[in-house]
């Protein structure tokens, strides 16, 4: 008589999932939607030399630091990555992705295309993910309507544009944000689905 078969359980394994876009492509507000609803996924909270925007909170949206602290910590080889944005630096603190993904902790990183190429480069198994903006008309309404920008900011971001969308086809997947709901919908479809691949 042979024997019941065994069943395995179905577990979600650690992922690192990088979301990025141009300025004004909503990866912020698409990663915010998309951790609501998968409650597992946690997003690693960057660090950077820009000032904070009005509700931003230091530790919750950024750790926001003086570039004396961003430089000492870059020299200690404190981030995972690192890059010089429109005059700012940005960067991901390695410890934390580190002990996430060593304790289980699935997560989410939006950078942007420097950034996102480091990631690549020293982790092997990383998802990665292009918002692409429906088009440049949209994308200068959505970042005016932010008022957040000064006009000098506001030039620098819309010009680097061109560069950032160049290097899409760097990503695994392309998720076009025209309908925020939808977008929301197929980037949270592609981190289930990357967290119960079997490798």
């Amino acid at each position: 008589m042979s024997s019941a078969p065994k069943f395995p359980k179905a577990r979600r394994r650690a992922t690192l999932m990088v979301l990025s876009s141009p300025s004004g492509g909503g990866k912020t507000s698409v990663c915010a939607e998309v951790l609501q609803r998968l409650p597992w996924l946690k997003r690693c909270v960057t660090a950077t030399t820009r000032s904070p925007r009005q509700g931003e909170r230091h530790g919750v949206d950024y750790w926001f630091l003086s570039r004396k602290e961003f430089e000492r910590r870059l020299k200690a080889k404190a981030f995972l990555e690192h890059a010089e944005v429109h005059g700012n630096f940005y960067g991901t603190p390695r410890a934390e992705v580190e002990k996430s993904l060593k304790a289980g902790v699935s997560l989410v990183l939006v950078i942007d295309v420097q950034g996102a190429a480091q990631v690549r480069k020293s982790k092997k198994d990383v998802v990665s993910v292009f918002l692409l903006p429906p088009s440049m008309q949209e994308l200068k309404r959505r970042l005016a309507g932010r008022g957040t920008e000064t006009p000098q900011v506001l030039r620098l971001r819309l010009a680097d544009v061109g560069a950032e969308m160049s290097r899409a086809g760097e990503y695994e997947y392309w998720v076009e944000n025209d309908r925020f709901d939808e977008a929301v919908d197929q980037v949270a479809a592609i981190a289930v689905a990357e967290s119960l691949r079997r490798r």
